[in-house]
């Protein structure tokens, strides 16, 4: 079955939460099945490595998941206005895909968590934005046909789904986050079957 690839990078749990809503969004849309895959950490130790599969969560990632989807989801939380540095690291090792222009025309999306309002999540957004037009992907945003986006109070960005990681309880996503999400997964799934269509038509 084509897949629709989520890849995130989540310290706390905040960005995890988010990707597990635009699964529902992805799944909601029919036709593809929602990947969930994860990167793991970096260290400045170089004696450091991690295991080659997580105690808990989503898989890591390969750069085979990536080649073969049908569309991305990118998720990271912010880090000074950027994307954090174990994603980042995976994305500086997709040369090879560049190269052979796998990720031509396959539409992506990208989202964010931060622990303060005003903390940097569009800059983030904006910068994980840029390895994936490299790659030649279709990037995809949220329209303001979608209410929620004129009515959050805490998350939510044309440039992408965002979550304002902030009291007591971090990880929980205010409903209007929820329905974002969601409708970020919804919409990208559909805009791939769309696209393969086309593809499809055109052979």
């Amino acid at each position: 079955m084509p897949y629709i690839l989520i890849l995130y990078y989540s310290r706390t749990g905040a960005t995890r939460a988010m990707a597990q809503q635009i699964a529902r969004g992805v799944n909601r849309a029919g036709g593809f099945e929602a990947r969930l895959r994860t990167v793991p950490p970096v260290s400045a130790d170089t004696e450091a490595s991690a295991a080659a599969v997580p105690d808990s969560g989503a898989p890591y990632v390969t750069l085979e998941d990536l080649k073969h989807c049908s569309g991305l989801l990118l998720g990271s939380p912010t880090r000074f206005g950027n994307m954090a540095a174990p994603l980042k690291y995976f994305l500086d090792s997709t040369s090879s895909l560049w190269v052979n222009g796998d990720l031509i025309d396959k539409p992506a999306a990208v989202f964010t968590s931060t622990s303060s309002l005003h903390g940097g999540q569009e800059a983030t957004l904006l910068s994980m934005m840029l390895p994936l037009l490299h790659q030649g992907m279709i990037l995809v945003g949220q329209p303001y046909s979608e209410p929620a986006l004129t009515q959050t109070r805490t998350g939510g960005t044309p440039y992408g789904a965002s979550h304002w990681a902030t009291g007591p309880e971090p990880e929980a996503l205010s409903d209007d986050e929820i329905t974002l999400c969601q409708a970020l997964g919804e919409r990208l799934a559909r805009l791939a079957g769309e696209i393969q269509q086309r593809k499809t038509n055109n052979d």
